[in-house]
């Protein structure tokens, strides 16, 4: 039987960086990757500044990219972290959804705020704080063009992430793992393993090589790790 690998992506990347990963997903996982807008294909449309409302208007486009399957995987990196983890409540409640797993990555548990914020600076500061908190900085930032095309959308997808509040205090029936970079600089592994403190059926937290943005070398590696898990 196959699963859907659902994937969130982080503050301000598209569906389109999560699609290599379906050569590295197996025969059990089809990887689908689910757009925000405010970007790639939906550059037109105004991007989410509520996760609770992002997560309400892409449960329909979930059902739609599963395309028949039922059995559900999460996974979600830093901001993709608090999506998937509504989402994933959303889907538990889903009449005819089945979430087996969701995976939690690069991110404190979903009650803890960043102390310091990068919502309301001016541009250079803004992106600045950005890269600092991200521990790298998109190449296409430099160029003045694509910064003005993206900057609406980055900012949008930060203050969504820094005003996030959850929806629920129920723990989450269904198993959680939580993933980070070992060298992250952002996430500690005491706020990573947090993650414990809502799950209600099951919870693993996971180490893997690198900093906070360690998905962006190990696809093959995560891959395989999800699908074990699963």
């Amino acid at each position: 039987m196959k699963t859907g690998l659902v994937c969130l992506p982080f503050a301000g990347a598209g569906a389109s960086f999560f699609h290599p990963w379906s050569a590295h997903a197996g025969d059990r996982l089809v990887v689908v990757p689910l757009q925000l807008p405010g970007r790639e294909r939906r550059i037109d449309a105004e991007p989410y500044r509520d996760a609770l409302v992002a997560a309400d208007e892409l449960l329909p486009d979930l059902e739609r990219q599963l395309d028949g399957l039922t059995d559900v995987v999460l996974f979600g990196h830093s901001l993709g972290a608090v999506l998937a983890y509504e989402l994933a409540h959303r889907v538990l409640a889903h009449p005819d959804l089945v979430l087996r797993h969701l995976f939690v990555s690069g991110s404190p548990e979903p009650h803890t705020q960043r102390p310091r914020r990068a919502t309301g600076l001016p541009d250079d500061e803004f992106l600045g704080r950005v890269s600092e908190f991200a521990g790298f900085e998109h190449e296409a930032l430099q160029d003045p063009e694509m910064r003005e095309l993206i900057l609406p959308t980055l900012r949008a997808d930060v203050e969504m992430h820094e005003n996030y509040r959850p929806s629920t205090t129920d723990r989450l029936a269904a198993p959680i793992t939580s993933l980070r970079g070992s060298d992250d600089a952002l996430v500690t592994a005491a706020e990573a393993a947090r993650w414990s403190e809502v799950a209600g059926a099951g919870f693993e937290y996971v180490e893997v090589p690198g900093g906070h943005m360690y998905l962006t070398g190990s696809a093959p590696e995560l891959l395989k790790l999800i699908d074990a898990a699963v």
